[in-house]
């Protein structure tokens, strides 16, 4: 067993790729799936190291202090690439795209000898961004991969990516923490007990989500912002509603994330409506979810559930977000 490559959780997948390392037998493709801050890039630079440290603790246990450890961990190594979403020009952008010219270009690196690792590795962040082409071309990619490339996806859910590529991957679904972990991680971050349980529960069980609200306060803004939105647009009238949808569909990702905040916000809501046992995400808004939950039956809560989740999917099919916004506003029940 390992010392869980100084991850929180996901045991049993450190103990599967521990073991894939140590023997020498990793696949040349891999999927990390799951919600976003749950660690799945984290876990992937991980398995980088534990395939490609020069002064390993022991097999398949990174040192994590040697060049190429260091190197993989700020995602600077020579025989390290990095995909992710870009502009048109192939700058980053998180409102971007995986486009087939970055596929394209990696195909031209790939089949080169690593430069001073045993693996060239290649990590694709969000890879249910990526366009058909991409898509397309990294399947004939997996196809005809080198014995010295080895690939690591990222994904929400395997669903969101072609058929023909998940089967060429080994899948490792990662689930959230339960939030008494989360908010042990935090106590020993330094953080106080109230703010540390209140963060524990809005992370929803992700390490990664759960660091970032404590290192930066404006995600906690942001958060409390979109929830007073969300307040002031359940009676608010028609035209309030369109004019919010027009501001909302103006940024795809900050959209994104508006629906993922208001999603968590309304299963808490059929959560309470359910009487289910369950603990709340937004412990902090407690006394609106109470009063939300009394209001409504649980067909209406689960409806508007269903709904913000429809709506996070037709946004990765690139649906028109004005219209999107619109219909997702003018359904929500009025309060």
């Amino acid at each position: 067993m390992t010392d869980n490559w100084n991850l929180l959780g996901h045991e049993w997948a450190v103990d599967m790729l521990h073991q894939h390392a140590a023997r020498g037998e990793s696949r040349h493709a891999y999927l990390f799936c799951g919600p976003p801050g749950l660690g799945r890039r984290t876990l992937a630079l991980r398995f980088a190291q534990a395939l490609n440290c020069t002064r390993p603790i022991a097999a398949g246990s990174p040192c994590q202090n040697c060049r190429d450890c260091k190197q993989i961990e700020s995602m600077q190594h020579p025989d390290l690439s990095i995909i992710q979403p870009t502009d048109k020009d192939l700058n980053p952008d998180p409102n971007g795209e995986i486009r087939v010219q970055q596929i394209r270009n990696l195909q031209k690196t790939l089949n080169l000898k690593p430069y001073q690792s045993k693996y060239r590795i290649v990590v694709f962040t969000r890879f249910e961004e990526a366009n058909d082409s991409a898509a397309n071309a990294l399947l004939k990619t997996l196809e005809e991969a080198p014995a010295h490339a080895i690939l690591l996806l990222t994904a929400d859910t395997p669903e969101q990516l072609l058929p023909t590529i998940v089967s060429r991957c080994e899948i490792l679904r990662l689930r959230p923490l339960p939030v008494g972990a989360i908010e042990a991680d935090l106590l020993e971050r330094g953080l106080d007990e109230e703010r540390a349980r209140l963060l524990a529960h809005i992370s929803g069980g992700r390490p990664g989500f759960a660091r970032r609200l404590m290192d930066d306060a404006s995600v906690l803004e942001k958060r409390e912002e979109r929830l007073n939105d969300l307040q002031t647009l359940l009676p608010a009238p028609r035209v309030e509603k369109f004019s919010y949808a027009e501001k909302l569909s103006k940024d795809k990702d900050a959209m994104r994330q508006t629906i993922l905040v208001w999603l968590s916000y309304w299963r808490d809501v059929m959560l309470r409506v359910a009487q289910a046992e369950t603990p709340l995400v937004n412990v902090d808004r407690n006394m609106e979810i109470e009063f939300l939950a009394g209001r409504l039956n649980l067909s209406t809560a689960r409806r508007v559930v269903n709904d913000l989740e429809s709506a996070l999917e037709k946004m990765d099919r690139n649906v028109n977000s004005r219209l999107l916004a619109e219909v997702l506003l003018l359904d929500l029940p009025k309060v």
